[in-house]
């Protein structure tokens, strides 16, 4: 941890707990986007490779980006073999990870409900359930009581325009402190001498004979052996400055929390139909989101109309919360390719490294994609995890298609 004066006020932000380094000229890997999985790969690099002549460069301050602008839910309960490998071992970390890190995530297992709404519901649910058990992922399926049993304030009326017919639940999922699992991850990297640069924006990427050889940013030219993207939204723009197109689409995706309430609501709930997922965090804040709008952008904004669509879902499953007031909304980019799963993998550009396209599913898989990148940056080579999440499926025709599959976006 970096040296403070005794007695000195900290300021808003905890910058105390790691350096604020000029760059240096050149590095081993250079990690673009301070947010979780760059913070998680720098991370990684240093604990499981020794790889320490590392920087992180964020164009605005550290994890401002999707990190603090999702909803902070932690699920494996995937249907696909692959994309349940990758969430049930990132899972698994986050089940250590404050005592990994020696700081406190407040990472809480109060498990995960997948409402089901219709005869189809039901069935795909049921599936997704007997598949996690294949997969060793916790999973059950719940009748409508016992969906009450576990988050008292469903309403499970059959006269409603959406009745509860059941979910899927899944104990050991949760939620965890977005900005203490950044803050944990910088203070891990900074302690192993990596270096993390902020307010440094990337402009363009040099590349000589079919290799990387460093970047360009506002605070000038790095040279770098390895570069690693990790800036989801804006990965397709960096892509696009190394000469080659990602099949990505951008969209905003935006959320909200509603003023502090005692606690009532114990679990997180999600339901496809009337999409929306609703949890209570640990200040008491109702935290809700929906679906991305429609829209290609870049802005951290959204429309008025879904947040109205998702507080007339939210109030049909939760008629408790009608006099609830929304404190705060806020938006993040989402990054989403064509089977709705991540890549993650070698580029057509020699050592540039891509890891992009999680699409909303990007925070749950922190811990467990830091470390699979990581390996890949240090070997050149994938981890048997992300090996299915290459860019080449989609020439080759081997989609992880979760569109759907999942239950729900998030």
């Amino acid at each position: 941890m970096s040296p403070r004066t005794p007695g000195a006020e900290l300021p808003e932000h905890p910058d105390w707990l790691w350096r604020t380094p000029e760059p240096k000229r050149s590095y081993d890997v250079v990690i673009v986007g301070g947010g979780g999985h760059g913070l998680a790969t720098a991370h990684y690099l240093a604990k499981n490779h020794g790889i320490t002549n590392v920087a992180v460069l964020e164009k605005g301050w550290l994890a401002g980006g999707n990190m603090a602008r999702n909803t902070t839910i932690i699920r494996s309960n995937y249907l696909w073999d692959e994309s349940a490998g990758i969430y049930e071992h990132a899972l698994k970390l986050w089940e250590g990870l404050a005592d990994e890190l020696d700081y406190p995530i407040l990472f809480s297992q109060r498990g995960v409900l997948n409402l089901a709404h219709s005869l189809q519901d039901v069935r795909d649910s049921v599936r997704r359930v007997e598949a996690n058990r294949l997969n060793g992922v916790d999973a059950e399926w719940l009748d409508p009581q016992q969906v009450k049993d576990v988050c008292p304030i469903v309403n499970i009326s059959p006269d409603v325009r959406y009745p509860v017919m059941g979910g899927t639940y899944q104990p050991r999922a949760g939620i965890a402190k977005h900005d203490h699992v950044a803050w944990g991850l910088a203070r891990s990297a900074d302690t192993a001498g990596i270096d993390i640069i902020q307010n440094c924006e990337v402009t363009g990427i040099d590349i000589q004979g079919g290799r990387v050889t460093g970047v360009r940013t506002t605070l000038g030219p790095i040279a770098a052996g390895k570069v690693a993207l990790c800036s989801a939204g804006h990965t397709s723009v960096l892509a696009a400055m190394a000469g080659f197109e990602l099949p990505l689409q951008s969209h905003p995706l935006q959320a909200l929390v509603s003023e502090l309430l005692e606690p009532v609501h114990p679990t997180v709930v999600m339901s496809n139909a009337v999409h929306v997922y609703v949890s209570q965090a640990h200040k008491g804040e109702l935290v809700m989101g929906a679906g991305i709008d429609a829209y290609n952008a870049y802005t951290q904004r959204g429309a008025f109309h879904i947040i109205e669509h998702q507080m007339s879902a939210a109030l049909e499953l939760f008629p408790v919360f009608a006099r609830a007031h929304v404190l705060r909304t806020w938006g993040g980019i989402v990054d989403v390719s064509p089977d709705a799963s991540p890549i993650v993998g070698l580029s057509p550009v020699d050592n540039l490294y891509l890891n992009c396209g999680w699409g909303t599913g990007g925070f749950k898989a922190t811990p467990g994609v830091g470390s699979v990148y990581a390996h890949t940056i240090a070997h050149d080579a994938p981890h048997p995890l992300n090996a299915p999440f290459s860019l080449d499926r989609f020439t080759t025709g081997a989609l992880v298609d979760e569109h759907g599959a999942a239950a729900v976006a998030h």
